[in-house]
């Protein structure tokens, strides 16, 4: 729970494939300030960071490209056939990637939005799950995500299948989540759901906070 005065931060989460980016856009479009917590990771593995220093120390250079920047299929081959060195990578990056959104929260609050849609495929994994007043979560069946995952990284359906099981079940994500918004179909079916959420959240807002 975040300690904002009037701010409510809506963690946006879910299974890797089932279209989050879909929702956010739409909350984007309803008055949502959104926090992008893809865009943050990579903000501080960027080149000269810290935490880019602490990745090579621990996985070593292979995983630092020529010009010196990360190497992020390198370190997906790693990390996505190894759960111990996952939660490395994790345990390294999280601290700065939480750091990152409670100053982009603060920065959003500092400028008059109440509204912040906090856009995070490891949300519960990172622990960013605290600074969040309700929680929606996106999911997708199996194999509509293992086709979504490998159109969208140019990956094999092997690949894609190690990515989605490296993450959390999907009963974990309905079980910790206020909504749950199911895409399996056509986008406007998950426009629509996403827009009625969004009023919904707002409304709540609204009669939590009158003016």
């Amino acid at each position: 729970m975040n300690s904002f005065e009037e701010v409510m931060v809506v963690g946006l989460t879910g299974q890797t494939g089932a279209g989050k980016s879909t929702v956010s856009k739409v909350f984007a479009g309803n008055g949502f300030a959104v926090i992008n917590a893809d865009s943050i990771a990579r903000l501080v593995v960027e080149n000269g960071s810290a935490c880019l220093a602490e990745l090579e120390d621990f996985f070593g250079s292979s995983v630092i490209s020529s010009d010196g920047s990360l190497n992020r299929k390198a370190l997906a081959s790693i990390v996505f056939s190894d759960k111990r060195k996952l939660e490395m990578l994790n345990s390294i990056t999280y601290p700065y990637i939480t750091g990152e959104i409670l100053k982009q929260i603060r920065s959003l609050s500092a400028n008059g939005e109440k509204l912040i849609l906090l856009d995070a495929p490891t949300l519960f994994e990172s622990r960013a799950d605290d600074f969040c007043e309700l929680i929606i979560s996106v999911i997708a069946h199996n194999d509509v995500r293992e086709e979504r995952i490998m159109k969208r990284d140019g990956l094999t359906s092997e690949q894609a299948v190690k990515r989605m099981n490296s993450q959390l079940s999907q009963q974990f994500f309905i079980e910790n989540s206020d909504f749950i918004i199911k895409n399996n179909k056509n986008l406007d079916n998950v426009y629509a759901i996403s827009q009625e959420v969004s009023d919904k959240i707002k409304e709540y807002y609204s009669l939590k906070y009158p003016k």
